[in-house]
């Protein structure tokens, strides 16, 4: 059974993830395999858990726990949810929570692009997007058009920043992706580009 934990003191330290890091902090780009991604909303969190996403804690109203988000809870059962109501979580996030249920989650070690190119025959290449609505947008898109990969440079913005996570519609976790150091890597693995 699941810990659920009323918020007493919002400037605890195990809230941080949920307030006072940044989304370059959550990365830790110096470490990447051990920084962590926020996902928003039940369904988003459930195909992040499918993909393999390790949850670290919840942070949601009241409401949900018996609601909306009672079987993420229940298949999470080691995993805390911290509660509050809707203004307490707004004071936290600095935001409304408008899906009402966020998850914390470790972030996911990415292939080689030679793994993910392996057996794609189209991949979206992202160079250098800064905003995370486009790169979820791009995802979403690559997806519904039946891409096998995406591959995101250094210069573009990380798809699991919460924006992007949560425009996507989860299909970060649904189509295979990883960073690349340039384009030109993909001619190595015997791709031909077209650029718009």
């Amino acid at each position: 059974m699941a810990e659920i934990i009323e918020m007493q003191d919002i400037s605890a330290p195990e809230l941080a993830p949920f307030a006072r890091l940044t989304e370059a902090q959550l990365r830790q780009k110096s470490d990447p395999e051990k920084g962590i991604f926020i996902a928003e909303s039940t369904k988003v969190i459930e195909y992040a858990l499918n993909f393999g996403c390790e949850p670290i804690a919840f942070l949601m109203e009241r409401r949900h726990i018996n609601g909306q988000a009672s079987g993420l809870i229940a298949a999470c059962s080691e995993t805390p949810v911290y509660t509050g109501d809707s203004e307490t979580l707004a004071e936290l996030t600095g935001f409304e929570l408008t899906r009402g249920v966020l998850c914390a989650m470790r972030r996911p070690v990415l292939p080689t692009a030679a793994d993910i190119c392996r057996s794609a025959r189209r991949v979206a290449v992202l160079e250098g997007l800064a905003d995370p609505t486009n790169v979820g947008a791009i995802f979403r898109s690559a997806a519904a058009l039946g891409f096998d990969a995406v591959l995101v440079d250094r210069t573009c913005c990380d798809p699991l920043y919460r924006r992007a996570v949560r425009v996507s519609m989860g299909t970060v976790f649904q189509i295979p992706w990883t960073r690349i150091d340039s384009a030109a890597e993909l001619k190595a693995l015997g791709f031909k580009t077209a650029a718009m």
